[in-house]
């Protein structure tokens, strides 16, 4: 029985590393209808900081528009015509809300300053007239907290697609151990993000679990002996026990990667049946995690059109009736129903799996974006 050290941690990578973004310039915005005031604060800056200004807060708002990859500090005065301050930094948090903001303000009125800190996202507030040593070292502090946290929210997502990528490696891995099965994995996660996305089109978290679910739901085959895995003929009984321990074998596989979660145990369910007869715990209706049941129904159908060892591949049209016959028995009815009738939409999709996977996989567009705002 091949191994593998399933001790792979990703948690807590992010604070043992700080990765410097060279893409972002401190830059800082001022926002103060009196002239007076941006001149002292601009000189309170110079040579420190880029500095950009705007008399009012719609001004404010066209300038961080303009500037997004730029901006790490707003500091603004409240009382200003057009927009107060507090309205200006909450417009402002909406478009960006990663930015420090800073509110100077000549009132104490603690209802101003709770609205503040409450609905504008509010680093800190300063008393007016201000000190330029305090200011500065505010806005020190706030440009540090900014750098560090575009740190870690880069790290994350760098990691992020390294891990998906290292779980993409493994599919692959496993889908070559089998001629037959190649390009199984990423069709089943195909079809089950297109059913998933029928369920809960607006849960992305969900959608994305689905697809490293898919991805992952027959890693336990890599501990099968390729004797059974690819036996031509029917499997006897002690061997067809050996290729049912896969499911279970997958979840002891990914158990350490605290990162999975709830995937363990939904890798674990994807052969349980709806009336209880499936394995390897015998769940049955609601027990079966909702993500396993869309699996369950993603991989058959998949196994139905493919050719294996033992049988040449069905057609779509015998694949689908035949879903629709073990509705209720052994595939959730009701995702069953949702299969059948997004079953065009699937069938484009097994002619053309790659293309319809790209369309469809949450990583794949996030990354692709990504790769567009790094150009």
């Amino acid at each position: 029985m091949l191994s593998i050290d399933a001790g792979l941690q990703f948690e807590g990578l992010d604070n043992l590393f700080y990765v410097s973004n060279d893409n972002t310039a401190n830059t800082i915005l001022l926002v103060d209808d009196e002239i007076n005031n941006l001149q002292l604060i601009r000189r309170t800056f110079r040579g420190k900081y880029d500095v950009l200004t705007a008399t009012n807060g719609e001004e404010g708002l066209e300038v961080l528009k303009d500037n997004l990859d730029k901006i790490c500090v707003i500091i603004s005065d409240h009382k200003m015509p057009v927009m107060e301050g507090t309205e200006f930094l909450k417009k402002a948090n909406d478009i960006a809300p990663d930015i420090i903001k800073i509110l100077l303000t000549g009132f104490t009125d603690i209802e101003i300053l709770t609205e503040a800190v409450n609905s504008c996202n509010l680093f800190q507030y300063i008393t007016k007239p201000f000190d330029p040593n305090e200011l500065i070292k505010v806005v020190e502090s706030g440009v540090e907290k900014f750098n560090l946290s575009s740190s870690k929210s880069l790290m994350k997502k760098e990691l992020k697609e390294l891990f998906y990528q290292t779980i993409k490696s493994i599919s692959a891995t496993l889908d070559a151990k089998d001629t037959y099965t190649h390009g199984h994995s990423m069709r089943v996660t195909l079809y089950s993000l297109m059913l998933a996305s029928q369920v809960n089109p607006l849960d992305t978290d969900f959608i994305e679990k689905v697809e490293i679910a898919g991805l992952l739901h027959d890693i336990g085959k890599i501990s099968i002996p390729q004797s059974v895995l690819c036996k031509p003929g029917k499997l006897t009984d002690e061997e067809f026990v050996i290729m049912k321990s896969h499911s279970s074998c997958s979840e002891k596989l990914v158990h350490n990667i605290k990162q999975l979660g709830d995937i363990r145990a939904w890798v674990r369910a994807h052969h349980e049946k709806w009336n209880g007869t499936g394995y390897p715990d015998g769940l049955k209706g609601e027990e079966i995690p909702l993500c396993a049941r869309i699996v369950a129904i993603a991989d058959t159908y998949d196994a139905m059109t493919s050719t294996r060892s033992y049988r040449k591949a069905l057609t779509h049209e015998i694949a689908i009736q035949e879903i629709e016959k073990c509705a209720g028995t052994q595939f959730d009815p009701n995702l069953a129903k949702l299969f059948i009738e997004m079953q065009d939409e699937v069938k484009l999709a097994k002619e053309n799996p790659e293309k319809y996977y790209k369309m469809y996989s949450l990583f794949h567009k996030n990354f692709e974006a990504g790769k567009a705002q790094r150009i």
